[in-house]
């Protein structure tokens, strides 16, 4: 099976992920270095050293990328919003968060903590490579300040491109965070950022147009070409990524105005939880064809059973094992009255990490809404669309 992410260590207990990208742009930014930056700010060296240093340069610009997501990712923490993982990959690295923040205000800092990170770096190594420069300049340490210098432009590069105020970068999410503290709608402010955001990444993939032009044609320098291809290759994702934001906040904006009622499926079919394995096979899995069902004694649902706690445990043993023995227990959390949101009952099974939820009124159990009928439901309104 082809994986096209690995897991590379933990750092305050989230995993730490290099998708296949990275390597791709991990070669172009070694070479880059290795042929041009550092043999005219270091001339005389030789090539092997170059690509040495270009090498341990790329690593360093890779490492502040993963800081600058653990900034995200610290105050993330702090509101109790789980991080499943950091992925580094070709256009930098992204902080998985399990859930949005609870109000603009945790946004807002969850935003910027990032940037500040990055600009911090930055600062500080720029004024450690010039204090190197000044204190120590007799002593061949040249090849520390130009590292300082690059890194410290990096990471102020860096700060300062997540500060444009486009979702879904930093600068847009400070922006969202805005304009859901004034509207008090947290779709709408997203969408609203989201349209700077594909405009920040039209504007950007025109200039990079224009910059690639110049340098084909020779008004501008032939070295600046790379730019140009970049800022296409930047405007673009950056508009891919806010376009398919925008999509999602109109389809959460949707959810949020249908009940669990209208999407529930009923009347709900229940094993009782003493019944043979190869009973429930035969009489519910067959039968009906459904993934799951509610466990249910006396009326209280108990636990779920899956196809996948059945294929679990060996064929042979089905006659003998009970459908308690194998089902998966669940909380009072898992029963969600008809009258809430699907966006709610979405959101709690996200939390929970089920795929279904038993629907509960006056104490009876009246429907399941599931993830497949929820993806089925906007698949039949968006082709009424």
């Amino acid at each position: 099976m082809f994986v096209s992410n690995w897991k590379i260590g933990r750092v305050l207990g989230i995993p730490i992920h290099v998708h296949a990208s990275w390597f791709a742009v991990f070669f172009f930014v070694t070479w880059s270095l290795a042929t041009g930056y550092l043999p005219e700010t270091l001339p005389g060296l030789s090539e092997s050293r170059y690509w040495g240093m270009g090498g341990i340069s790329s690593l360093l610009m890779f490492l502040s990328v993963l800081l600058h997501e653990l900034g995200h990712s610290y105050v993330a923490l702090h509101y109790r919003i789980p991080i499943s993982q950091i992925t580094l990959f070709i256009f930098g690295g992204m902080a998985h968060m399990g859930k949005e923040p609870p109000n603009p205000r945790a946004e807002f800092l969850i935003a910027l903590a990032g940037p500040l990170v990055s600009l911090l770096l930055g600062v500080g190594c720029l004024g450690g490579a010039m204090a190197v420069d000044a204190l120590f300049s007799g002593l061949g340490l040249q090849g520390f300040v130009v590292l300082g210098g690059l890194l410290g432009m990096v990471n102020v590069q860096l700060g300062l491109f997540n500060l444009i105020p486009g979702f879904p970068l930093d600068g847009g999410r400070a922006l969202r965070a805005g304009l859901w503290a004034w509207n008090k709608d947290f779709n709408r402010a997203t969408s609203q950022a989201a349209l700077t955001g594909i405009g920040f990444g039209v504007a950007l993939g025109v200039i990079g147009a224009v910059v690639l032009a110049g340098a084909w044609s020779g008004v501008l320098g032939h070295s600046i070409a790379a730019n140009g291809g970049w800022l296409i290759l930047i405007g673009a994702f950056l508009f891919s990524a806010a376009l398919s934001s925008k999509r999602q906040a109109a389809m959460r904006s949707s959810l949020a105005a249908v009940t669990v009622r209208q999407v529930m499926v009923h009347p709900v079919v229940t094993v009782p939880p003493d019944m043979a394995v190869q009973d429930a096979v035969d009489q519910y899995f067959v039968a009906h064809g459904f993934g799951g069902f509610p466990v249910c004694e006396e009326g209280q649902v108990v636990g779920v059973v899956t196809v996948g706690d059945v294929q679990a445990i060996a064929t042979a043993l089905w006659p003998w094992r009970r459908v308690r023995d194998i089902m998966c227990p669940v909380p009072q959390a898992f029963c969600i009255p008809p009258d809430w949101s699907v966006m709610q009952a979405m959101e709690r099974m996200a939390h929970g990490g089920w795929d279904r939820l038993v629907v509960v009124e006056d104490g009876a159990i009246v429907g399941l809404i599931t993830r497949s009928a929820i993806a089925q439901f906007l698949q039949l309104h968006q082709s009424e669309a």
